[in-house]
């Protein structure tokens, strides 16, 4: 009788597809995550297909990194293929014209823009001190809030919550929950949840973190011939992969020539 239970219950966590930490004699199947392709074919093909639907996952990186230049192409490449895509963007740094380049279909786009961190005004709170009523801080509270309000509307494709340039203290901050209802929101949906951020802040455990940086050297493309003229058109962008679960292929950057400067 336990024997049978005990098989019953596999069954059950297999057919649920929760068996990924199960230890039994039979083979471990292979579980079919859906993905959602970013546009970029180097990105996509290691990561098999795209953004794994359903997941929370992260793109950080310094400014100038290409990280912007990622997201557009993810945003985009939603759009294009008939997809509800959302942009939370907490200090109103995204540029329609730039992201014009990569040819989205705007009709199915929602930019849900903040104010700039200029306009907000205020330095960092005294040491020791908490002011919940700082601009900074109720700026990045109501961009939780409105990607929450987003994933509970449903019906997207994609999501990304853009908190890039939001000072490191004002992330710190945040309730330690704050992530983890996020994860929970997105969990079983047919959405992707990308963060963009200059450091690390949150993964689910199915989605993948994406560290974007210029290669030594800033190498680059350039137009014409003399040092002192020449102009640059593009940089090399380099990504790097972190996932729950190791695989060999992430020990190895993506490389992509020449993206716009």
């Amino acid at each position: 009788m336990p024997a049978s239970r005990l098989l019953h219950l596999e069954s059950l966590l297999r057919a649920r597809k929760l068996d990924v930490t199960l230890t039994s004699a039979q083979p471990l199947r292979q579980i079919e995550t859906a993905s959602a392709p970013t546009g970029v074919s180097r990105l996509d093909a290691r990561l098999e297909g795209g953004l794994p639907r359903g997941h929370v996952s992260e793109l950080v990186g310094p400014r100038s990194s290409g990280r912007t230049w990622t997201t557009c192409a993810a945003l985009a490449a939603a759009t294009r293929r008939g997809e509800l895509a959302a942009l939370v963007d907490t200090l109103d740094a995204f540029d329609p014209q730039s992201a014009s380049a990569f040819d989205p279909d705007w009709s199915y786009l929602l930019w849900v823009r903040g104010r700039s961190l200029g306009s907000l005004g205020g330095g960092r709170p005294r040491s020791g001190r908490r002011d919940d009523d700082h601009p900074v801080r109720r700026a990045l509270d109501r961009a939780i809030k409105a990607a929450a309000l987003v994933l509970s509307a449903g019906g997207f494709g994609l999501l990304v919550v853009d908190v890039a340039g939001v000072p490191s203290w004002a992330m710190r901050e945040l309730p330690p929950a704050t992530w983890l209802r996020l994860h929970r929101m997105v969990e079983g949906r047919d959405t992707v949840c990308l963060v963009m951020a200059d450091e690390p802040v949150t993964r689910s455990a199915g989605g993948v973190s994406l560290r974007a940086h210029v290669p030594p050297g800033g190498s680059g493309c350039w137009r014409g011939q003399a040092p002192h003229a020449r102009l640059i058109e593009g940089i090399d962008l380099r990504l790097s992969i972190t996932r729950a679960r190791f695989h060999p292929a992430d020990t190895q950057p993506i490389v992509i020539a020449g993206r716009p400067a």
